[in-house]
């Protein structure tokens, strides 16, 4: 017999896995193959999801997409409904669903808040209680689909996190608000939903890269990645100083936890744990290098479902009801005594192969996406955004840019003398000194539009230049999302410009380091020009935007 401390890295985790179905209460096994707990998890996880996005929605959305925002969503809407022709009904819906549609135009700001605050009121109900029925689930993803669908401006975790609430939707009770509901037991093909999920994010991101840029087949994309994705935090600076054979080491486990380890799902109980066990590591080392958002954090969600209540009966108290209930239930099923059968039952039974059918369906396109040549990464086949294609990062910058906006009280905007003062973002990179910010889940979503503009010209992204004119009347709305404004409690500026940068981290031990920068840049050029009121008052009237400072 081989010796214990010869036993491979792997033989050990699937040993652990396995003696996970001995989690006992009073002395008792708990058997494996029941999911009660494990929607419990499930569900407090993605509530979690669900308050972290509508407090950001309500943090941010007014700024943004409200009456005086960047991009009104009110505007959004009425060249919707002047498209499917004038008029609010089905068609309207189908191409945008919002309950917005049905509410006051005039008091969006109020409309946009109370939807991110009852949203938020549900989730936390959801995160502290551990259980929800099928119509708080399916309020909050109408709500949180209402929000989504005015953006104008939305990232992939969006459509990622409108998928798993649906999914979330049929996990739970119609009625019921017990954790442990004896009537309604969580469904296999609801367990099955999530996993496959997670199997379809993984495959979509790891295929996306294959297919995509050349450095992950080279294996040097980790060279980068640090130094250049959206919005790096404090251990970026070190992760992207690492030796190179540690980035290779890094790509090669990116390639096997995203095209191989998903396959385990499908091989049984103890590898679908693995599966689960991995991604979940995999999504925390993401978490910990850098602020992408509540992206990480949502796809440790569909992971949990790889693991049954024997699995996760750890995070339980010994003594606490969830898992005294489900040591009953257990021994009730054992002893052949079951609920007797009910129209509900029936009822929930039909929604369950529904669920199945519905999801088989939708997923046809989405895996045609992914054996396709062409793969296209973060789409929704249907308006819903039922099933959808994911991926990140099929492309890797290999410099990092940033628009920089300047701004000066000269009357002239030319010569040496005129003095330009920046301003700052709250999070992304701008003063040299400025220690990396540390905020995920949440994000500001102005700072990564900025990571995109940079990419771009600022005739391709207007919302810019709104911004340089908001800033030139030292607007308070666009100001809120600004971590600085040179200019607060003084005259406002004459002249706004943007200047283009390329940045990168310092170098420990650099004189640049020594002086407490943790990045060091040099000019591009510029993004666009330096533009007062009257040069923008044509430009904002073309494009039926009120003049700053006239609201």
């Amino acid at each position: 017999r081989t010796p214990p401390s010869l036993l491979s890295l792997e033989e050990r985790l699937l040993r652990n896995l396995s003696n996970w179905s001995a989690q006992d209460i009073m002395g008792v096994s708990l058997q494996t193959g029941t999911y009660w707990l494990t929607r419990i998890v499930l569900l407090r996880a993605l509530a979690f999801i669900y308050f972290v996005a509508f407090t950001v929605a309500y943090n941010q959305n007014k700024q943004l997409i409200g009456e005086k925002g960047l991009m009104p969503c009110k505007d959004y809407l009425r060249s919707v409904k002047r498209y499917v022709g004038g008029k609010i009904g089905f068609a309207a819906l189908a191409y945008t669903p919002s309950v917005l549609w049905f509410m006051d135009w005039n008091e969006m700001d109020a409309n946009l808040d109370g939807i991110a605050l009852a949203g938020m009121a549900l989730s936390g109900f959801v995160l502290i209680m551990g259980s929800a029925n099928m119509i708080i689930m399916g309020v909050l993803w109408i709500l949180y689909h209402s929000i989504v669908n005015v953006g104008q401006l939305c990232a992939g975790w969006e459509s990622q996190l409108l998928e798993s609430g649906f999914l979330g939707i049929f996990l739970c009770p119609l009625w019921s608000l017990s954790p442990m509901p004896r009537r309604c037991p969580p469904s296999l093909v609801s367990i099955w939903t999530f996993r496959w999920l997670i199997v379809r994010i993984m495959l979509g991101a790891g295929l996306i890269k294959i297919r995509g840029d050349r450095c992950w087949r080279e294996l040097t994309c980790m060279d980068y990645h640090y130094e250049t994705q959206p919005v790096p935090n404090p251990m970026s600076y070190y992760m992207h100083r690492s030796p190179w054979w540690f980035h290779r080491f890094e790509t090669l486990s990116n390639h096997f936890i995203e095209l191989v380890v998903p396959f385990f799902t499908f091989m049984g109980r103890r590898m679908c744990m693995l599966n689960g066990v991995l991604q979940i590591l995999f999504q925390v080392v993401l978490i910990i290098s850098g602020n992408l958002s509540f992206l990480n954090w949502l796809t440790i969600v569909p992971s949990l479902a790889c693991f049954d209540d024997a699995a996760l009966a750890f995070l339980f108290r010994r003594s606490g009801r969830a898992r005294q209930t489900l040591l009953q239930i257990q021994t009730e099923e054992a002893s052949g005594l079951k609920p007797a059968p009910s129209k509900g039952m029936l009822i929930r039974r039909v929604l369950n192969v529904s669920l199945g059918i519905l999801i088989a369906y939708l997923s046809v396109p989405v895996v045609m996406n992914l054996l396709s040549s062409r793969q296209m990464m973060n789409t929704s086949f249907d308006p819903l955004r039922i099933v959808n294609t994911y991926g990140a990062f099929g492309s890797v910058t290999k410099e990092r840019t940033e628009v920089v906006f300047q701004g000066t009280l000269s009357v002239n905007h030319t010569g040496e003398e005129v003095v330009w003062e920046e301003y700052e973002f709250l999070c992304k990179p701008g003063a040299l000194d400025r220690r990396p910010c540390l905020i995920s889940p949440y994000h500001y979503r102005l700072d990564w539009l900025m990571w995109f503009a940079a990419f771009q010209t600022y005739e391709q992204s207007e919302w810019v230049i709104h911004i340089a004119g908001r800033l030139l009347a030292n607007d308070s709305t666009v100001l809120s999302l600004m971590g600085h404004n040179p200019f607060q409690n003084r005259e406002k500026p004459r002249w706004i410009r943007g200047e283009h940068f390329r940045y990168k981290f310092t170098r420990p031990g650099s004189s640049s380091a020594a002086q407490g920068k943790w990045w060091v840049r040099k000019r591009i050029g510029p993004y666009f020009p330096p533009v007062n009121l009257d040069s923008l008052r044509s430009y904002f009237q073309s494009r039926n935007w009120p003049l700053p400072g006239s609201y």
